[in-house]
């Protein structure tokens, strides 16, 4: 069995701040001390870095097939990505096929990954329907460690589910302990503002975004929520983008509802006028929610902070532009729906988030790991630094500048061709990462290989 000793580091989880050593042997965290005399079959030397828990990214699509075409990364590119970036685990999304099985989905994102994926991962289930016959599957599958499911308000006709669906699968989950995951927009509603563009020759990118009112994303999380509370379920609202839906989340929460919700890096950097780019450059910025004003990144920071927002994800759906967001280019509504950044988020968060006085260390780690280890049944094996826990460390320079760029080889390695960030400095980088004990990334240099991921079985709510 390997052992491997970190010494001289600033040890920094969700609750501590300490300098000490750890020693690993085989997957797992062995001991944490002061000035660690024990021999080790490798030495890292962590002085002058951050020591922190690997991100678990709860939001990612890879190998997602979308609007007639699939997200270019597959599990193989998009798992080497994250690890680049710091992040050591993810969570992706089967998708069921309406009329069949959740089984017969689940084994197909099984054979996605399997084999492919060189950090851990786990699986929430996109149900888009829900007869009482197949009710009973949500208990299987929380038996094979699939204990969250996703629904969708939006997307009538592909993955939208009706308030009826929506209801008997939360009834469920709540009486199993386990989680809801919504996608919460009034798509209904956007379709028919959508048509009504379409009629009035409204084609470019920009309108993606105007057919989409914050308006219509905040009464989708009242009502998912509302659904929620009658239910008895915990339900964790997906890419929550503007003031409008977070107010939702705040009432909710202020009532006493399990009511959590995750924001992603596009919501807090970027904004709508990234749709106004020439030469159908703003197709790059077409995902859903829509960017936003940007006057919301101060709300959305702001719930970050005070804990009313609950995990940065970052909804990782990337699309070439040059082969992939061309297939809308003479009608916004066909413009695959999605964006890198698996690789880019904890830079972002660590530089817009500790760099520029928004959130404590501590809370950069509780949004970028802690808090969806703990949402998504896997704290405490993941998520934080400890005694037991798997061995997914992270050594991280808070001083190290770096350029986001498609051309930039150290903060750029996902398969599409531009970046959703491109030219944003940012200071602090994940420069060595191991998972379970094995370095994948050292000195930003990959030493992983695809297979060495294993699938994680996780348990059931455990609450705050």
């Amino acid at each position: 069995m390997s052992t491997m000793l970190i010494k001289n580091g600033r040890v920094v989880t969700a609750v501590d701040d300490y300098h000490a050593d750890i020693f690993v042997e085989g997957e797992t965290i062995k001991i944490i001390g002061k000035d660690l005399d024990i021999q080790a079959d490798e030495v890292i030397d962590a002085a002058g870095r951050l020591v922190i828990p690997g991100g678990i990214d709860p939001h990612t699509h890879m190998d997602m097939p979308f609007g007639g075409t699939v997200s270019a990364d597959d599990f193989e590119t998009g798992t080497r990505a994250a690890a680049h970036g710091g992040t050591t685990t993810i969570i992706d999304f089967a998708i069921q096929s309406k009329g069949r099985s959740t089984f017969e989905a689940l084994d197909t994102w099984h054979a996605k990954a399997q084999g492919k994926a060189s950090i851990d991962y786990g699986f929430h289930m996109i149900i888009t329907d829900l007869e009482e016959e197949r009710v009973q599957e949500m208990s299987r599958l929380a038996d094979d460690g699939v204990t969250s499911y996703k629904l969708f308000m939006a997307y009538p006709g592909v993955l939208y589910v009706d308030d009826a669906t929506i209801y008997r699968a939360m009834r469920k989950a709540g009486e199993d302990g386990t989680v809801i995951c919504m996608h919460a927009e009034n798509g209904i509603v956007i379709d028919e503002i959508v048509k009504q563009a379409q009629k009035e020759g409204k084609t470019e990118p920009k309108w993606h975004a105007l057919t989409r009112p914050t308006r219509m994303e905040a009464e989708g999380v009242h009502r998912a929520i509302s659904i929620a509370e009658v239910a008895d379920v915990p339900v964790y609202i997906v890419h929550l983008s503007s003031a409008d839906a977070l107010e939702q989340v705040v009432l909710a929460r202020d009532r006493g509802v399990h009511a959590f919700a995750e924001t992603c890096p596009q919501y807090l950097f970027l904004d709508s006028s990234y749709y106004e780019k020439p030469d159908f450059e703003g197709a790059k910025y077409v995902m859903t929610p829509a960017l936003r004003e940007k006057w919301n990144q101060e709300h959305l920071w702001r719930g970050l902070k005070f804990g009313d927002l609950h995990a940065i994800s970052t909804d990782h759906c990337p699309f070439c532009f040059k082969d992939q967001k061309e297939l809308g280019r003479h009608d916004f509504s066909k413009i695959p729906n999605g964006a890198p950044g698996v690789e880019n988020r904890m830079s972002l968060v660590y530089n817009g988030g500790v760099v520029h006085n928004r959130i404590s260390l501590n809370k950069f780690v509780e949004l970028t790991s802690t808090n969806a280890a703990k949402t998504f049944g896997l704290f405490p094996r993941k998520g934080t630094i400890a005694v037991g826990s798997d061995a997914d460390i992270v050594i991280f320079n808070p001083d190290r500048k770096e350029t986001i760029s498609v051309n930039n080889h150290v903060m750029h390695h996902m398969n599409v061709d531009y970046n959703t960030y491109e030219g944003i400095e940012v200071q602090g980088v994940a420069e060595t990462v191991i998972s379970r004990g094995k370095v994948v990334v050292r000195d930003t240099v990959y030493e992983g290989h695809k297979g060495y991921g294993k699938f994680l079985k996780r348990g059931l709510y455990r609450g705050f």
